[in-house]
């Protein structure tokens, strides 16, 4: 299994001092994170994308560009770009030069996203929100398997012996699709073979095995071999020394992200309570000292039927900037050689 690191690119307040880490030192952190990982030998390294006052990755090809330039041998990939609200056409092509620059490290993980400001934004139909997805999937493959396109649909004009360049150093580039419980989704990955990129946010991870099970079944059915049908999670989580510590420090930039979200949504407030349940063994994040997060990834790749790739999504509002960086190191010199595999 290869573990790696996600990034929503969240405002932070110092927990310390209270202060409010301002838009372009917050980014220089965010470098410095990649550049870490990329040092200490963690396999990959993904930003997400969101349209919202509390993120800073509206533009994650320009952040990417940025970490491209600054690593050597990290995988660089989307966390995940929401297709949907997006053009197929300008995605491969910013993809494709990502791929130029960092000379063939590039992951694309398309969705929809868990949050729907991009849809107003771009001026587009939230009914069509699933439409939308399947056909600019469609496109966008096809853009990666032909340098001429021709192609019409729904949402977009039509393409006419159109020629997309540039063409990308690998071939092909890598396009996972990301998931989060719906079994549709599952099955559609699998059909047209694409790796999964599975986010588990809340419940329990075991609970995704039968999801993964219609992808795999799916996959197989339409004719795809094994080795193209990877599974990858994307979870929430932070490694520290101890397991208190890694619970206490997390927490209030926890509770303040879900206390936000939970209003926005009409659910009951967060409680610590429903945190350490959710950073228990069962629970869907992967929470604690680097011992207590081996065991758990190993338990949960047992459990959905093996794991191809974890990334530890570790943005929290109140995560001082050297405790991050502690937290990837931990991750990338203790946990992952406990469950790296070549």
């Amino acid at each position: 299994m290869h573990l790696g690191v996600d990034s929503f690119v969240s405002t932070v307040t110092d927990p310390t001092t209270g202060d409010v880490i301002g838009p372009a030192e917050r980014i220089e952190h965010l470098l410095e994170e990649i550049a870490l990982a990329d040092r200490i030998g963690l396999y990959s390294f993904g930003i997400g994308e969101h349209h919202r006052s509390e993120y800073y990755d509206s533009a994650p090809a320009v952040l990417l560009a940025a970490a491209a330039a600054r690593t050597e041998r990290i995988r660089l990939g989307s966390a995940v770009t929401v297709l949907s609200a997006a053009d197929p056409v300008r995605v491969f092509q910013e993809f494709a030069t990502l791929d130029l620059i960092s000379r063939g490290r590039i992951d694309l993980v398309v969705g929809r996203g868990s949050f729907t400001e991009a849809f107003p934004l771009f001026g587009l139909d939230l009914s069509d929100y699933d439409s939308l997805f399947s056909e600019k999937l469609e496109l966008l493959l096809r853009i990666r398997d032909e340098a001429e396109v021709t192609w019409s649909g729904q949402h977009r004009p039509a393409l006419v012996r159109q020629s997309v360049y540039p063409r990308p150093m690998q071939d092909p580039l890598p396009i996972w699709v990301g998931v989060g419980g719906t079994p549709e989704s599952f099955a559609r990955a699998g059909l047209l073979g694409l790796p999964l990129m599975v986010a588990i946010i809340g419940g329990e991870p075991r609970q995704f095995a039968p999801l993964v099970d219609l992808y795999r079944r799916a996959g197989a059915q339409a004719g795809h071999s094994p080795d193209k049908l990877q599974v990858g999670l994307h979870v929430f989580g932070f490694v520290a020394e101890t397991a208190q510590a890694a619970a206490d420090t997390i927490y209030p930039g926890w509770e303040e992200m879900f206390t936000k979200v939970s209003r926005e949504r009409g659910f009951p407030p967060p409680s610590r309570q429903q945190f350490d349940a959710t950073s228990g063994p069962n629970g869907a994040f992967f929470l604690g000292d680097p011992q207590t997060v081996a065991d758990k990834i190993h338990r949960v790749s047992r459990q959905l039927g093996g794991v191809d790739r974890l990334s530890l999504q570790m943005t929290n509002p109140r995560l001082a900037h050297n405790d991050l960086l502690r937290g990837i190191e931990l991750l990338g010199t203790e946990v992952a050689p406990l469950v790296t595999t070549a």
